[in-house]
C-alpha cells in the first residue's frame, strides 16, 4: 500500500486516537519535513530544517526562506526578523538651556526591519511593548546648570530622566547619562531620544560616544 497508493487527503477534520496518539512525519532520512498551513492571502509553515537540526516556524510554504521563530537542538530560540536596532554617536553635539536637542545617534550598527530613520526617529511596526536603552556623556557642566534631562519621546507619552548635571562628573568633567524604559507603542507611533540642560546659557557638549538601542519584546 505504501509503495503504490497515491497521495491522499482528509477533509474537514482528522483525529488520531488511542492511549498514545502519535503522528510521525519523516522516516529518519536526511531531508526536511514540514506542515504547511495554506491560507487565503498568506501561507505559513512549521517544519524541521534537517541540515541545521532546527525546528522552524515561518512565512510561506518553503521551509527556511522566511523564518520567524527558530529553535535549535539545544533549546536556543531566536526570532531572526524581530524588530531591533543599535546605533551610536560618531561626532559631538552641542546642547544648551535654550533648546531640546534630538541626540543624533548617527552610525547604525543594525536595524533588522529598517524601522529607524536616518534622523534617529524610530517608527513602531506593530502595537506592542518596546525596550529602549540609551547612554551618552556630556562635558563641562557647571554649578550654574541645575538640571539635565534625557527624554525618550513617544507618540503615547514621554519618559524623562532628570539628574543634577554637575554631580558625579569624572576627572575630565564629564557626566554620563543612562536611560532605560519599556514603552507601550501603537503601530506607526514614533520615538525620538532627546537631551536638555537648564539653568545656564553655557553650552555643554555631548561627546562622540554612547549608543542607543531598542527592540520589540512583546
Amino acid at each position: 500500500i505504501k509503495t503504490y497508493a497515491a497521495t491522499t487527503s482528509a477533509t474537514d477534520s482528522f483525529s488520531i486516537t488511542g492511549s498514545t496518539p502519535t503522528l510521525t512525519i519523516g522516516d529518519a532520512g536526511a531531508e526536511d519535513t514540514k506542515i504547511v498551513f495554506d491560507g487565503n492571502a498568506q501561507d505559513y509553515h512549521i517544519g524541521l530544517d534537517d541540515s541545521a537540526d532546527s525546528l522552524v516556524i515561518g512565512k510561506g510554504s518553503t521551509l527556511g526562506t522566511t523564518s520567524h521563530i527558530v529553535t535549535d537542538e539545544n533549546g536556543h530560540v531566536t526570532m531572526p526578523l524581530q524588530t531591533a536596532f543599535l546605533t551610536h554617536l560618531n561626532d559631538t553635539q552641542d546642547v544648551n538651556s535654550t533648546n531640546t536637542t534630538e541626540i543624533n545617534f548617527n552610525t547604525e550598527r543594525f536595524d533588522t526591519n529598517a524601522d529607524l530613520a536616518s534622523d534617529g526617529t524610530f517608527t513602531a511596526p506593530v502595537t506592542g511593548k518596546y525596550l529602549f536603552c540609551g547612554n551618552y556623556a556630556y562635558e563641562n557642566p557647571t554649578s550654574s546648570h541645575d538640571r539635565s534631562m534625557s527624554r525618550i519621546l513617544t507618540s503615547n507619552r514621554d519618559y524623562t530622566f532628570a539628574v543634577d548635571p554637575h554631580s558625579s562628573v569624572d576627572s575630565n568633567n564629564t557626566r554620563h547619562v543612562m536611560h532605560v524604559v519599556i514603552a507601550d507603542m501603537d503601530a506607526n507611533d514614533t520615538m525620538t531620544f532627546n537631551g536638555h540642560v537648564s539653568g545656564s546659557g553655557q553650552t555643554v557638549e555631548i561627546k562622540d560616544e554612547g549608543h542607543f538601542s531598542g527592540m520589540l519584546i512583546g
